[in-house]
């Protein structure tokens, strides 16, 4: 039942895909059935240019005949599709499950507009029910999450004895907060600490999403 509910979710966005866009692709299970269908309309005659956020999504795209390139070769995308672990009630995100955290954050900062698709089980009042990810260097990994803990959270290195690396060559740290409820203020305290690469708050980037739910898609816009 989950699996359809990211389905349509994730196929709804991708009718918001037009002819000769420029279209960030996320990274996830549920944007996994954007990439698809896309494949599909591209099939169909449909011309796009796409940038992955993650080597498991460049892989599928490919699979799908989509055309991709590079973040550095455009200016502005039009449009992202992107995925989310946790979505609070004023559009705030919790992402990095997938580990793909920076580079979404970067394709997401660098597009006009981002829709996020996600099953209903991932909509929050208050984000914090999700553990934050934060990608941290390898070097002094372990006080770096000794400072994170100072925050008010149960840090936990992803992977444990065989931790898990991103596409950029870092690891994530897990931290479990009881609840988040100043995102943009911590944010901005995480980023501060030396160390950390990025951490999976995201502030502000999302204009729309599509909620899979059993009665159909639900769509929540940005207030502003």
């Amino acid at each position: 039942m989950i699996e359809e509910l990211k389905k349509i979710a994730g196929e709804a966005a991708a009718e918001r895909v037009k002819d000769g866009m420029l279209v960030g692709l996320g990274t996830g299970s549920t944007v996994k059935y954007t990439i698809l269908k896309l494949g599909q309309m591209v099939s169909e005659g449909m011309d796009i240019v796409a940038v992955p956020t993650s080597r498991d999504t460049e892989r599928l795209a490919r699979d799908c005949g989509i055309k991709l390139t590079t973040l550095e070769e455009v200016d502005m995308l039009d449009l992202t599709i992107d995925g989310a672990d946790e979505v609070d009630s004023n559009l705030n995100l919790i992402k990095g499950g997938g580990g793909a955290l920076l580079r979404e954050k970067m394709v997401a900062y660098y597009s006009r507009y981002e829709i996020i698709v996600v099953d209903e089980r991932k909509i929050s009042h208050t984000l914090g029910s999700f553990a934050l990810p934060v990608e941290i260097v390898k070097f002094g990994a372990r006080r770096t999450m000794r400072r994170l803990s100072e925050f008010g959270c149960s840090p936990a290195l992803r992977g444990g004895e065989k931790p898990f690396i991103t596409d950029n060559g870092n690891y994530i740290v897990d931290c479990k907060f009881e609840s988040i409820t100043e995102p943009e203020k911590l944010s901005t305290t995480l980023n501060n600490v030396p160390g950390v690469v990025e951490n999976g708050l995201f502030i502000g980037l999302a204009k729309e999403v599509y909620v899979g739910t059993k009665n159909g898609v639900k769509i929540l816009k940005s207030r502003e």
